[in-house]
């Protein structure tokens, strides 16, 4: 008789880990004096209201993750932040349909619980959470070993969120003569990364002893909500894009309407340290511009009669600029000249 005991936990899953960890996502308090704990964490599922005095409300989801962000937070030993990527990634692209973040789910899949991991990355999370005003609702953490390496991980994100029908944020909005402003963004964002990483290697740097990527590298993501909220709910803008993978090009053509393009001029564009640097690493302006959002986080299109107007709801580092507008034609959008990379 075979007298060897066989467990779950000498597989390499922990189960009492995972239900320490659920149970230190559930006691922890926001930061804000007066706000509840997360009670919803730990059931099966996650019920919240739909806020009152949305007209006819529609519902709009997200999901997004960091991409190999992660292996610059696993090589600095720092995961204090990509927790706010994590939520930045998905709300952000929830307020271009002009949605307000309701709730936010998170799945992390890891090798092994590490504890003191988990905590760093879920404390990022609800400061984000914080930042878009919306719920961290649930989640799911998976224990995996055999499919991940030794202290590897991923995470990935979804949000929900809401919209009035008659605040909508649609293609028809924009019109000819309408102006292009750019968002200053606080860095890399979640984005190009393998390339960032790719170059690392190849020049053998290490990012430890370096202190300007050290710096760099893990900025989060600038959450635009709370602004972009603001100019909805005015109705001051007639729509925006959160520039992401594809860089300028790829994410606005999304929002144009047939007929007409956005018309950018790149010598207007005010680039960031950690961009000048890929860019003298050997990177073409082409290739920058497909990979990176290059300075720019975010892309409101207006009416140009709202520029002061639109000013007066961003601090004083992410005032929006203008970069461009929108002219008569077929190639959606159009970028002339070339970014000053001094």
């Amino acid at each position: 008789m075979n007298k060897k005991k066989f467990t779950y936990k000498k597989s390499g899953v922990n189960i009492t880990a995972a239900d320490n960890f659920v149970n230190f996502i559930s006691n922890v308090s926001s930061k804000k004096k007066g706000e509840k704990k997360f009670s919803n964490i730990g059931g099966f599922g996650s019920i919240t209201n739909i806020p009152k005095g949305i007209n006819q409300p529609r519902i709009v989801a997200c999901t997004d993750g960091v991409g190999t962000k992660i292996e610059i937070a696993n090589e600095l030993n720092k995961f204090d932040t990509i927790g706010i990527d994590l939520v930045a990634m998905s709300v952000n692209d929830l307020i271009i349909q002009g949605a307000k973040p309701l709730l936010f789910l998170d799945y992390i899949s890891i090798n092994k619980i590490n504890l003191k991991k988990l905590k760093s990355i879920i404390k990022g999370i609800i400061e984000g959470c914080r930042l878009s005003g919306c719920e961290l609702a649930g989640g799911e953490t998976a224990e995996m070993p055999g499919t991940y390496e030794k202290d590897k991980f991923d995470i990935a994100g979804f949000a929900v969120g809401v919209v009035g029908k008659n605040k909508i944020l649609t293609k028809n909005k924009i019109k000819k003569g309408d102006l292009i402003l750019a968002l200053p963004s606080s860095g890399l964002h979640s984005n190009g990364f393998s390339l960032v990483r790719f170059i690392i290697n190849q020049k053998k740097i290490n990012i430890k002893k370096n202190k300007f990527l050290k710096s760099e590298l893990l900025k989060p993501t600038k959450i635009y909500v709370n602004e972009v909220l603001k100019l909805i709910d005015k109705s001051l803008i007639n729509g925006c894009a959160n520039i992401t993978g594809g860089g300028l090009s790829d994410n606005i053509k999304r929002i144009i309407p047939n007929k007409l393009v956005a018309d950018i001029d790149l010598n207007k564009i005010k680039t960031l340290s950690i961009f000048k640097w890929l860019k003298e690493t050997g990177i073409s302006e082409k290739e920058m511009l497909k990979t990176f959002n290059c300075g720019v986080g975010f892309c409101l299109i207006i009416n140009p009669k709202y520029l002061n107007k639109i000013s007066k709801y961003f601090s004083r580092y992410y005032k929006p600029y203008v970069i461009g507008k929108i002219s008569k034609g077929i190639s959606k959008v159009k970028l002339n000249g070339s970014i000053n990379w001094s």
